[in-house]
């Protein structure tokens, strides 16, 4: 299966909210790193750590989050995807921004994820202070 395939994968299980499928697309080992100075930053290692992640990220935004992925290339064992996503929060400024996901791929599952926001200045206000 090529880089991109599990990235589609990981995709599809995200947008069904199969978190079975979607804890199965990241190795044991793997790193999200959460860029920004909020409370949901850093590095969550592990599927249940990322999954737990991302569920909070749920929470903060009251189940409004949503990614939607433009396009997606690969090269090698890395997928840079364009993506955009949007939240909305009590008493901040609604979230509406373009990125772009860099995936790495080891031995058929995601191993690291990077995440750059065209605004992080205006994510870290949206999602708070720590």
């Amino acid at each position: 299966m090529s880089a991109i395939d599990v990235v589609g994968q990981y995709g599809a299980a995200l947008a069904a909210g199969d978190m079975e499928a979607l804890a199965a697309t990241f190795g044991a080992d793997a790193v999200w790193h959460q860029p920004g100075a909020h409370q949901a930053s850093g590095d969550h290692v592990g599927p249940a750590a990322i999954l737990a992640h991302l569920g909070r990220l749920m929470e903060l935004s009251g189940g409004t989050f949503v990614l939607e992925t433009d396009s997606a290339t690969e090269s090698g064992d890395l997928v840079a995807a364009t993506v955009r996503f949007r939240a909305q929060r009590a008493g901040a400024e609604d979230l509406d921004q373009n990125g772009v996901d860099v995936f790495r791929i080891a031995d058929g599952r995601i191993a690291e994820v990077w995440l750059i926001s065209e605004d992080q200045d205006a994510e870290d206000r949206f999602w708070g202070s720590v």
